[in-house]
């Protein structure tokens, strides 16, 4: 058995710390700075696409938060109530017992806020979202909410609907989901309407 002579130890550690500096370097400093820097390009994207009023943060187009009280159009339902830290859907399945009250009992109590048939509820006003943070609903539950908006706000039920119409947006690239209005910036129509 050789030995290796040890300037050749000494020639190998040093190439092999050349290398390490090299990729801290470039992994470690350059990658992440040239990401961020791509990410600032992008704006608001890549800062959580805030919504801001008067200069002041309000939201996030990106994130549901709740909204209490008639003059605000309101979120879908969340298993976690709104809480981002707590992320999750309630794991009921679609027969739980608990589920299905849970369900007919939000089914009522929207019916009766909105002066509706329960039958007039749409899906999106009982269900909560996968995450428990959809920002959207569907513009059949915006346009539910329209009359009381409207009245809370002393607007016409007119100006409320064209409102619903303006923040509604379609599938993703015209053919993949379904329409979908932006609670957030919804609210934040109303509210300088009713100025």
């Amino acid at each position: 058995m050789l030995l290796t002579p040890l300037s050749d130890l000494a020639r190998q550690a040093l190439a092999g710390l050349r290398l390490l500096i090299v990729f801290t370097l470039v992994l470690g400093i350059g990658y992440p700075v040239a990401t961020w820097g791509a990410a600032q390009a992008l704006g608001d994207r890549a800062a959580g696409q805030p919504v801001r009023v008067d200069g002041e943060v309000v939201g996030s187009r990106l994130v549901s938060q709740r909204f209490e009280g008639d003059q605000w159009f309101h979120p879908r339902p969340s298993a976690n109530d709104h809480d981002t830290l707590a992320s999750a859907p309630s794991n009921l399945g679609p027969l739980n017992d608990d589920l299905i009250a849970l369900i007919a009992e939000r089914r009522a109590a929207v019916a009766a806020t909105e002066s509706a048939s329960p039958s007039e509820v749409p899906a999106d006003a009982v269900t909560a979202s996968g995450s428990g943070l959809d920002p959207h609903i569907s513009p059949a539950y915006a346009r539910l909410q329209v009359a009381r908006v409207a009245r809370a706000n002393g607007l016409d039920a007119a100006t409320v609907r064209s409102l619903v119409r303006e923040h509604t947006s379609g599938p993703f690239l015209g053919f993949h989901g379904e329409s979908g209005v932006n609670v957030l910036e919804l609210n934040v129509a109303v509210a300088r309407a009713a100025r």
